[in-house]
């Protein structure tokens, strides 16, 4: 990681073989490493998840028995990762998006009382 590379701030889970693949895990990490040297992604790898939250995006990693989404925010500082699921429908499930609601407000108030 170069000194202007924005380092990863995991809230909760991880990428990992299993349940990725190897295939999968490996074009998850790219796909990250691009965003800490600050690329901004669009479809197909990424896309805007504004009902989360502002600044707030989803990788999108095809594998073969699953296609996973990492939901991010891109802040000043870090790229903040708060949910990695595998989705099955075209839906975004509820459930994910208020986990990672939840975890970002959680990081924003732990932000604000460190200062």
């Amino acid at each position: 990681m170069g000194p202007a590379d924005k380092p990863l701030v995991w809230l909760r889970a991880e990428v990992k073989s299993p349940p990725f693949s190897a295939a999968a895990r490996l074009e998850a990490g790219v796909l990250l490493r691009r965003l800490q040297r600050g690329e901004k992604l669009r479809m197909p790898q990424s896309r805007p998840m504004p009902t989360i939250g502002p600044r707030c995006h989803e990788l999108r990693i095809p594998d073969a028995a699953a296609t996973w989404r990492i939901v991010y925010r891109v802040d000043s500082d870090a790229i903040v990762i708060a949910e990695v699921f595998s989705k099955t429908t075209q839906a975004t499930p509820q459930e994910a998006s208020e986990r990672a609601q939840r975890r970002f407000r959680a990081y924003d108030q732990a932000a604000r009382e460190e200062e």
